[in-house]
């Protein structure tokens, strides 16, 4: 438990890689099934509209709030020592709770959608998904870059665990690049192996 100050502190790629996942398969099973479905402009413009889709969405999401983020990289302070490091894993669950219904929205959307455009839509969620995962991606060659591990205030983030570049972030926490149990960008922090 924090004490004199301290603060709980969540890993910011690891919250920006928490949606990837999830967006991603949802989007690959419901542009899977929007396949199946000849809608309204065919299946051939349903998937062809999908691929923009998809490369836009990427894009978009990947760039999105850039600026925002290396404002407060640059303005990270080094973490004290009575603050409390959050598990890869808490701050996982706590992102796709706090989002499960608006996940389960957008799929329901993206299968609802193939009448009229197969694919197209699920193409588009795993673009945002794919999106997220670039964006941690480079965090995580920022932090590599500084040597440090990025950090935010837990009590920052909004209601459903996410936005770590929202307008209540008033700065990141930096810590040494072997703190906490993941790894630069957000991904699991592999072991090295016994010899």
């Amino acid at each position: 438990m924090a004490r004199q100050g301290g603060q709980g502190l969540a890993r910011v790629a690891v919250v920006v890689r928490a949606g990837a996942t999830p967006l991603w398969w949802l989007g690959v099973f419901a542009a899977g099934v929007g396949t199946l479905v000849p809608g309204l402009t065919g299946r051939r413009i349903g998937v062809l509209a999908g691929a923009a889709l998809f490369i836009i969405g990427t894009a978009v999401v990947a760039g999105l709030r850039r600026k925002r983020y290396t404002a407060l990289i640059r303005s990270a302070v080094r973490a004290g020592k009575h603050d409390v490091l959050q598990d890869r894993a808490v701050s996982v669950r706590n992102w796709r709770r706090g989002h499960r219904w608006w996940l389960v929205l957008a799929f329901v959307a993206a299968l609802g959608s193939a009448f009229a455009v197969p694919a197209a839509a699920g193409m588009l969620l795993a673009g945002c998904g794919a999106g997220l995962r670039l964006k941690a991606a480079w965090l995580g060659r920022r932090e590599l870059a500084e040597n440090a591990l990025l950090w935010v205030r837990v009590d920052w983030l909004d209601g459903r665990g996410g936005r770590p570049a929202g307008s209540a972030v008033k700065a990141y926490r930096s810590t040494g690049i072997a703190a906490g149990d993941a790894a630069p960008g957000g991904a699991r922090r592999r072991t090295a192996a016994l010899v």
